[in-house]
């Protein structure tokens, strides 16, 4: 797994530029990517008319949170036999879905801003299985950022070179949510003067 996970590192390293330049800012964090098939349409795709499979890869591609490898595949579905759409839907809408979920990680490893939890949480879900990635990206990426986060509001604390205002900040962001601690660390504590 750590020859995966090299690999992976690699080609994100070598796309960052690339993948930055061509993504908007709030690509940084990872977005909830479209939910299966199945549970989109409430229908098996067995039972779905050829229609009904054409339309539901249609909006797999309109999805703006289809990531690349999703819509490569969707875009060869589509291109294929009635067959080879429902294949998709069936499997490799999912297999599709891993590979965008591990750039995605391998992207979080490669920012240097990571910390210590959110890259030791990364690697426990690329060593893991494709639930594994993708509960970190939806909810675990998330919570290894707010500890993280805490640990950075910790150290202001504790530092002798923090003014009381900048610790009063950093408590009051300690005492909030994960998405106030994650301001604070971000933009807050320079706002305080």
């Amino acid at each position: 797994m750590r020859s995966t996970r090299a690999a992976l590192l690699l080609a994100a390293a070598a796309l960052a530029p690339a993948l930055l330049v061509s993504t908007p800012a709030s690509a940084a964090t990872p977005a909830t990517p479209a939910a299966t098939v199945s549970a989109t349409t409430g229908t098996p795709v067995d039972q779905m008319s050829d229609d009904d499979v054409r339309v539901a890869i249609a909006r797999i591609l309109a999805d703006p949170k289809s990531g690349k490898a999703v819509i490569r595949e969707a875009n060869e579905a589509l291109d294929g036999t009635i067959a080879d759409q429902r294949a998709f839907l069936e499997t490799g809408y999912r297999l599709a879905q891993a590979e965008d979920d591990r750039v995605a990680i391998a992207r979080i490893l490669a920012d240097p801003k990571s910390g210590k939890a959110v890259i030791r949480e990364a690697n426990k879900a690329l060593d893991g299985t494709m639930d594994d990635q993708r509960a970190f990206l939806e909810t675990g990426y998330r919570l290894a950022q707010g500890e993280d986060d805490r640990v950075a509001a910790f150290r202001i604390l504790a530092d002798p070179k923090s003014s009381p205002a900048l610790r009063a900040a950093a408590s009051a962001a300690l005492d909030g949510t994960l998405e106030e601690l994650r301001y604070f660390i971000e933009v807050g504590q320079y706002q305080v003067h």
